[in-house]
């Protein structure tokens, strides 16, 4: 696991939406570019998990399996018998992570049996608190569903981008996700929607529709070719080019993250100033 600590450390951004929306597409792109500001760590929080392969990365073992494992008395064999059985999950999970180029991947998947959920989220929200200070960013590629912002495994969190089709069904389930959010006091910096396959046409009435919601709308994404012919190759996201329409929209809504980004900083370095000055 990388211990490289850029300036932006630990800027953590949530990527939340409902199913075929171009969730773990985001997710993956914002991996991309986040890298240009240091190391990432991409935490796949969907149990139905497609960013190794956006990634295109072979998947490392997942969380939920790591749980399962330690659930058998017999992978304790190995001199670890004394160890907490906490402190034993977190320390297999972290060896499960796998390193890449810019950044690392964590892979939840999904557990079985009675509280399975309980102690993954548990554990993610440990990685979330104890290695985020070792990352400049965060990108965690949420379920479908309202799994974990319910169970406030991702809290306290930077930017909340939830990402939506050009349809008022989809800007109808942002709009419930932001609800969750604030009913349940999870402390996002920022909460922004980004509207994928949008049209010149769609554009004003999603923008209409965010307005009505109270939402913030970040940017729209156009429909892109090359983001099918990739997914039909079974390609992942370094093989769409620079000049496509897709990622020419992602760099300008990705620089407006920049800012939120700037002023974390600002807010970090004011409070850090005001507490060297205090006796």
């Amino acid at each position: 696991m990388s211990s490289e600590q850029g300036p932006l450390r630990g800027f953590t951004i949530v990527v939340a939406g409902k199913g075929g929306t171009g969730k773990t597409l985001v997710s993956a792109l914002l991996v991309r570019y986040l890298r240009r500001h240091g190391a990432v760590l991409a935490i796949d929080a969907d149990p139905d998990s497609n960013l190794p392969e956006a990634l295109g990365v072979e998947s490392p073992p997942t969380v939920g399996q790591i749980r399962e494992a330690l659930l058998d008395p017999r992978s304790r064999g190995d001199g670890s018998a004394a160890m907490p059985a906490e402190k034993l999950f977190e320390q297999r999970v972290l060896e499960a992570v796998s390193e890449q180029k810019g950044f690392d991947l964590i892979v939840m998947g999904r557990g079985e049996g009675e509280g399975c959920y309980c102690a993954v989220n548990h554990i993610l929200r440990s990685i979330i608190d104890g290695q985020a200070r070792n990352y400049a960013s965060v990108v965690i590629d949420s379920e479908a569903g309202l799994e974990h912002i319910s169970r406030r495994t991702a809290r306290d969190v930077d930017v909340m981008l939830v990402v939506t089709d050009a349809s008022a069904r989809g800007m109808g389930t942002a709009r419930r996700v932001c609800d969750l959010a604030r009913e349940l006091r999870v402390q996002f910096g920022r909460t922004l929607v980004l509207v994928n396959k949008a049209t010149d046409e769609t554009r004003a009435i999603m923008a209409d529709h965010a307005a009505a919601a109270g939402l913030e709308v970040v940017g729209y994404l156009p429909y892109d070719p090359a983001v099918a012919e990739n997914d039909s190759r079974g390609l992942p996201i370094w093989a769409l080019p620079e000049d496509s329409p897709v990622m020419r929209a992602c760099e300008d809504v990705f620089r407006r993250l920049d800012s939120v980004r700037e002023e974390r900083l600002r807010r970090v370095g004011v409070r850090a100033q005001a507490g060297a000055g205090k006796p």
